[in-house]
């Protein structure tokens, strides 16, 4: 195994192990399930406003098996489903955007039908990451 890899399979489990140890605090305490437990299509997604000097990072876990955890799961998960889970496939919406550099970055790490899927790619502006990207980084109401 490459360090990639081992770098790639820590990450992973960080995040599983995040995430079971968020829907075990919501209720009664009890042991947190092993990360192999989540099962089906997800997503850690983030988007990055901003340059490198100030930037504004938030992110959420999208999860489609049911759609949950994200402010527009339903449809961002179709949207997945209809491109076979990669991002760079989602038809742009035909929009006009204004010709202002305002950087967006996306990126998103995690597993559509049984494969790592990850996803990087820096827009001029979130009006031309929401035509390119459909609702999948759509964080906010």
């Amino acid at each position: 195994m490459t360090n990639t890899h081992k770098a790639t399979a820590a990450v992973r489990a960080c995040l599983l192990t995040a995430c079971a140890l968020l829907v075990a605090g919501s209720g009664p305490a009890r042991a947190a399930a092993p990360p192999e437990s989540i099962a089906g299509n997800w997503l850690y997604v983030t988007v990055t406003r901003g340059d490198a000097r100030s930037s504004d990072t938030r992110g959420t876990l999208l999860l489609c098996d049911p759609p949950q955890g994200h402010a527009h799961a339903v449809r961002a998960c179709a949207e997945l489903r209809a491109a076979g889970g990669d991002i760079g496939r989602i038809p742009p919406k035909e929009v006009y955007c204004p010709m202002i550099y305002a950087p967006v970055t996306t990126s998103a790490r995690g597993e559509w039908g049984g494969r790592a899927v990850t996803y990087k790619e820096t827009h001029s502006n979130s009006c031309v990451m929401a035509a390119r990207t459909g609702s999948v980084f759509a964080l906010s109401d």
